[in-house]
């Protein structure tokens, strides 16, 4: 009798230790899921952020003001952008008249921010008085020069040396004195002297 008591307990010991085993790695396996999922899901978002940190590489088109003159249906100040060209610009302006002269102007070139489209009449001299900024004639590769008897203050900015004040000056001299008779006159504008001059000569005309 005491031999199978002592037999018994023992059966008892190795079933406790046994299902302890069990339990042990039961609980173990339970929790690795769970431990999996804690490593996996802040690794998620860690990638997200840095997606949204990133900064695009995408440049956005640069926005240029165009000011279109002459013969074109709809004249006036139009927003373009880096890689257009004169067509372009002169189709969202209408179009051209029934008089214009297609001949003297080069459709193909590219635009630039401040450039000033003048679209000339048949029959008319040069490519216009207010045609400035690289719109040339076809064949030829001279900018249009400005004209010192018509142009306004922000059109006489775009000459080499010319700021607001000289640009004032020249408006006022012609206000006051009289039309430019030669461009060499122009020299008799306070401000003006031989430097300047010799700068934007072959950019300038009277008319």
């Amino acid at each position: 009798m005491k031999e199978w008591m002592y037999e018994h307990k023992i059966y008892v010991i190795i079933a406790v230790v046994i299902a302890s085993v069990a339990i042990f790695y039961l609980l173990g396996d339970s929790k690795s899921p769970v431990s999996n999922v804690e490593n996996i899901f802040p690794a998620d978002v860690n990638a997200e952020k840095q997606n949204e940190a990133q900064p695009s590489n995408i440049k956005e088109p640069e926005n240029i003001i165009v000011d279109v003159k002459g013969q074109v249906k709809l004249p006036g100040v139009y927003s373009s952008s880096q890689g257009e060209r004169v067509i372009d610009v002169i189709n969202r302006a209408g179009g051209l008249t029934e008089n214009a002269d297609e001949t003297q102007v080069n459709f193909a070139e590219h635009v630039q921010d401040a450039m000033v489209i003048y679209i000339p009449a048949k029959g008319e001299e040069g490519i216009g008085p207010a045609a400035i900024a690289g719109v040339t004639k076809t064949g030829s590769d001279k900018q249009a020069k400005i004209n010192l008897n018509k142009a306004n203050e922000t059109e006489l900015q775009n000459l080499p040396g010319i700021g607001p004040s000289k640009a004032t000056a020249i408006i006022e001299y012609r206000e006051t004195i009289g039309l430019f008779k030669s461009i060499e006159d122009l020299k008799n504008v306070s401000g003006i002297g031989d430097k300047t001059f010799e700068k934007l000569k072959e950019s300038i005309t009277v008319q």
